[in-house]
């Protein structure tokens, strides 16, 4: 991408006192013409960037404009590198080590080695890193994104002006203005499915800030208390947190927390088998039981 090359070069003129175009050619993969392009790109930018004919000539940046080579030490560099590989852990590709690479200039600014690993795959990593880079040149472009959505409430087609990839609550979604609703949406990858580019592009619009708290996306309607056996303990300190339950005198688990809906209630509770009783609401106590009764229908001796 061109932002990552100018990126590369500024990167490379802050460190090392006069490069050639030659030099910046072959280290990008690209033709001196490009990079006089990028040059020029640069100086209208405002960085002051000055060329030199001749046998001691070359590309650097003008004397008195110089910045400080120690911007970014080589442990603020790591921590660079170490949120690039997450990214490349999603799409299966070294495209940002390729760029961290570029920008260490001979391997001495950011370690290979870390002390951190941060991998954002998941079980869908076939599937979903398609998505994203659809999603991701969609964005670029400024194209519409197409694509069936399925949730609790059922089975709709959508269509999109993306405007965010989101990396939030364990999953990938995309953020952009929905033309079906008029309004800003906030769309699960995993449930989008038939994904294509809309032949219709946008301009883009003024976007707001994004700002989706938990509470916004998963509005709590509901309290509830729970008791589970002992063995359930290392699942709710993973899940919810320590502070999410208090022990019984008995031993047992008193779990009290807020939940969006009833179905994700159920189905979590019945992921517990008989470790869980339901206390509060009370009113979902035989809403429960009738689900139970109806599972075990399903299973006859």
């Amino acid at each position: 991408m061109k932002i990552d090359r100018l990126i590369g070069i500024l990167a490379i003129l802050l460190q090392q006192e006069k490069v050639t175009a030659p030099y910046l050619a072959e280290k990008f993969e690209v033709s001196r013409r490009t990079i006089n392009r990028d040059i020029e790109v640069l100086c209208k930018a405002g960085i002051p960037v000055a060329t030199a004919q001749g046998k001691n000539g070359g590309i650097s940046i003008m004397d008195g404009y110089r910045i400080d080579r120690t911007l970014l030490t080589s442990k603020e560099m790591e921590s660079i590198l170490t949120g690039l590989r997450s990214l490349d852990s999603v799409s299966g590709t070294n495209r940002y080590q390729q760029l961290m690479d570029k920008l260490s200039v001979g391997g001495n600014v950011c370690s290979a080695d870390g002390h951190i690993v941060i991998d954002l795959s998941s079980y869908y990593k076939s599937s979903l890193a398609p998505k994203i880079e659809l999603i991701q040149s969609a964005i670029e472009e400024c194209q519409r994104v197409c694509f069936t959505y399925y949730s609790a409430k059922g089975e709709s087609r959508r269509e999109i002006e993306p405007y965010l990839l989101v990396f939030q609550w364990t999953s990938w979604y995309v953020w952009g203005y929905c033309l079906k609703r008029q309004d800003y949406r906030l769309f699960k990858l995993n449930r989008m499915l038939e994904v294509t580019h809309s032949e219709k592009s946008f301009t883009a619009r003024e976007v707001p800030p994004y700002r989706v708290a938990p509470e916004e996306a998963f509005p709590i309607s509901m309290e509830v208390k729970v008791l589970f056996e002992p063995a359930a303990k290392w699942r709710l300190i993973e899940e919810f947190g320590p502070e999410s339950f208090s022990e019984t005198e008995d031993g047992r688990l008193l779990f009290q927390f807020g939940f969006a809906d009833r179905e994700n209630l159920f189905s979590w509770l019945l992921s517990f088998g008989d470790q869980a009783q339901l206390l509060e609401p009370a009113e979902l106590r035989p809403q429960l039981s009738l689900l139970v009764r109806r599972i075990a229908s399903k299973y006859p001796k």
